[in-house]
């Protein structure tokens, strides 16, 4: 295990700013229509709702960590809210119960593969691994504080509209859709408690699980809450602090392990943020201290990832300078004979 004894060591902060106002503005209506016209992928359909969805919405956002916000395309369009909640109820719960017990319960490593594979937690003796498939999703939302499934919902309800801005809608026809085939998250649920790693009624917890995924949200909301998540926990468009500056740097850094599933390792590598995606088409990705970008777009890769979202969102890595690994050499002086 990588050490991790670093009390009283002081997290330093580096971190670089976006261009102005009207660059971001020219850039983001650049990728979105540059990537408009691609039709590869599909529209998720196992979840029944969903497969309804208009193949040709695409909307785009970018949100900066002094507020300065930037919609393309179908920016405002209301669509569920599906995994990337996973992102944002991990947030509340490291705030509630602190980076080691919840490292400890959830993991933080990536399995390898798929989002809901019981093999997976099988293979490791029931622990989840981390917070971003639906094993470890599942038992993170287990850890929401309340004193029943009610108070929890509410509680993830709150926070994730505090991310956001705004109350956020709840859209009862995407919950029951859901129900109807969540057999495996079930199954998952049960397993969690067969091992101990889930506290209380498991059916509860998966059906609270099963609500903060069809929370709706916009391509602009995930920017603004992705944008929160930039700022050290403060929503940059309505000066509210949600969580702490620690909590957010452990959530990224799980995001960018883990946010994009199997596909994690190749998307930092060609793209180089902490990025999460859900399945009705949404991705936000977070450039610490720079800002986020929220994209939707309902056609989807083989591992669930929206195929324009992906494409937009790497446009603006690389023309943003979001990467967190690109850097260029420092000017010298040349007097000093380099």
């Amino acid at each position: 295990m990588i050490p991790t004894d670093l009390a009283g060591i002081e997290q330093a902060v580096a971190t670089g700013a976006l261009p102005g106002w009207d660059r971001v503005e020219e850039l983001v209506v650049e990728a979105h229509r540059r990537h408009s016209a691609d039709d590869s992928g599909a529209v998720a359909d196992y979840i029944p709702l969903l497969g309804a969805a208009d193949p040709s919405l695409f909307g785009l956002a970018v949100v900066d960590a002094s507020g300065g916000v930037h919609d393309a395309g179908d920016a405002l369009h209301e669509f569920s809210i599906q995994s990337i909640s996973k992102m944002f109820v991990y947030v509340l719960a490291i705030q509630a119960h602190g980076h080691a017990r919840v490292r400890d319960i959830v993991g933080v490593n990536n399995t390898g593969l798929a989002f809901n594979s019981v093999m997976a937690l099988e293979l490791n003796g029931g622990h989840p691994m981390n917070p971003m498939v639906n094993a470890g999703a599942i038992a993170t939302t287990a850890l929401m504080t309340g004193a029943d499934a009610d108070e929890k919902w509410e509680r993830i309800r709150d926070g994730l509209s505090a991310f956001a801005g705004r109350e956020l809608p709840f859209d009862d026809e995407v919950y029951h859709s859901e129900m109807k085939t969540n057999e495996r998250n079930r199954a998952l649920g049960r397993l969690l408690s067969s091992y101990g790693r889930l506290t209380g009624d498991s059916d509860e917890i998966v059906d609270v699980y099963t609500r903060q995924c069809a929370l709706n949200v916009t391509a602009h909301d995930l920017a603004v809450m992705g944008a929160t998540l930039a700022d050290g926990g403060v929503n940059p468009v309505t000066g509210e602090r949600v969580v702490s500056a620690d909590v957010c740097r452990d959530t990224l850094a799980v995001v960018a392990a883990s946010g994009l599933y199997e596909r994690s390792g190749e998307w930092l590598f060609e793209i180089g943020l902490p990025a999460k995606s859900g399945v009705s088409g949404g991705i936000v990705a977070v450039s610490p201290g720079k800002g986020a970008a929220g994209a939707f777009s309902p056609r989807l890769d083989s591992a669930g990832n929206s195929v324009r979202a992906q494409l937009a969102i790497g446009h603006l890595s690389r023309s943003l300078g979001l990467n967190l690994f690109a850097s260029a050499p420092q000017a010298r002086d040349a007097r000093e004979g380099r």
